[in-house]
């Protein structure tokens, strides 16, 4: 796959600016949580479940979320990621998109003001993320991370002890205080930080 040019990275920042401000959290530090994340977006975008996003396919999805599009620029920018023979963009199409994307928007580490700030700011971009990250594991987003909700990130993640269910519940309960079987957000952000720490 060839690299967009200068001209289809000033259309795609341009399509974006005109449909959106990027949120801070476009990508998580995680690779693998993001890998998740950006798995489930393409699979809400791929209506017709044929493992392509069309460019009509996309622009649907980003007019639902209100984010209003200009078709001709969409499909010049999304060509560019699409191989050769195929009718939109593949899962490994897509992440090279995202990965554009947000190489485009943070390629100057977020600016002078992102060094500056202090570590309330940090903290706060912190939580952000955390937020963002337990959210991927939250899939019926009750608030609670189930061992079914965990084995079903383990198993996008491609980890083996997805299957088995006992080994998953084992990891739930390892960090689950209150012992009521599911892991809240306040577990969640101990769970991540002790494993920041190692």
């Amino acid at each position: 796959m060839g690299s967009p040019t200068t001209t289809e990275e000033a259309d795609t920042k341009s399509l974006i600016k005109s449909s959106s401000s990027v949120s801070n959290s476009f990508r998580l530090r995680s690779p693998s949580l993001n890998s998740v994340r950006l798995r489930r977006i393409f699979d809400l975008f791929d209506t017709d479940h044929d493992s392509f996003i069309s460019v009509d396919e996309l622009n649907r999805a980003l007019v639902v979320v209100g984010l209003e599009t200009n078709v001709s620029e969409l499909d010049s920018v999304i060509k560019s990621y699409i191989q050769p023979g195929n009718e939109g963009l593949t899962f490994d199409d897509f992440q090279a998109l995202h990965k554009s994307l947000g190489d485009l928007f943070f390629e100057d580490g977020g600016g002078g003001e992102e060094e500056d700030a202090g570590n309330e700011d940090r903290s706060k971009q912190e939580e952000t993320d955390l937020t963002e990250a337990f959210k991927v594991f939250d899939e019926d987003g009750d608030g609670f991370i189930s061992a079914k909700e965990l084995q079903v990130v383990l198993e996008k993640l491609g980890f083996a002890e997805a299957s088995e269910m006992g080994r998953v519940e084992m990891m739930i309960s390892s960090v689950d205080r209150n012992a009521d079987g599911v892991v809240d957000f306040s577990e969640f952000k101990d769970m991540m930080k002790n494993m920041s720490l190692k």
